[in-house]
């Protein structure tokens, strides 16, 4: 079975950074696309941002020039380096990748828990 395990959440002031960390586990074959969802109350979850295997990047208009995503292939982990947060990026973060297990032909998603985020003075 496989899993995504996040960690790196809090509570920070408004300017202020966290670092998220995303790490799969289980009998994986190969992962491919990662990247990390958010949804705050009342709304719906929205992509932040996504990192392909081969390193290709797509960010929400709303935290590009804030938010740094990457990956390490062989640890099978992705980051979240989160800069000059605001308020309105309080949420709970989740992890999403698409994953190969060993034994089948097919990539299919998998989500974490979750972690929550929450910018606030």
């Amino acid at each position: 079975q496989v899993q995504l395990v996040e960690s790196g959440g809090g509570v920070v002031q408004p300017g202020g950074s966290l670092r998220l960390s995303c790490a799969a586990s289980g009998r994986i074959f190969s992962i491919n696309d990662m990247g990390w969802y958010r949804q705050a109350p009342g709304k719906q979850r929205e992509l932040v941002a996504t990192i392909t295997r081969g390193g290709t990047i797509n960010y929400a208009d709303s935290v590009k020039g804030r938010f740094t995503i990457s990956r390490d292939n062989a640890k099978n982990t992705v980051y979240l380096q989160m800069n000059s947060l605001k308020p309105d990026d309080t949420a709970v973060y989740y992890c999403n990748a698409k994953v190969r297990p060993y034994g089948s032909l097919w990539y299919g998603p998998i989500w974490g828990q979750g972690t929550q985020v929450t910018v606030s003075s």
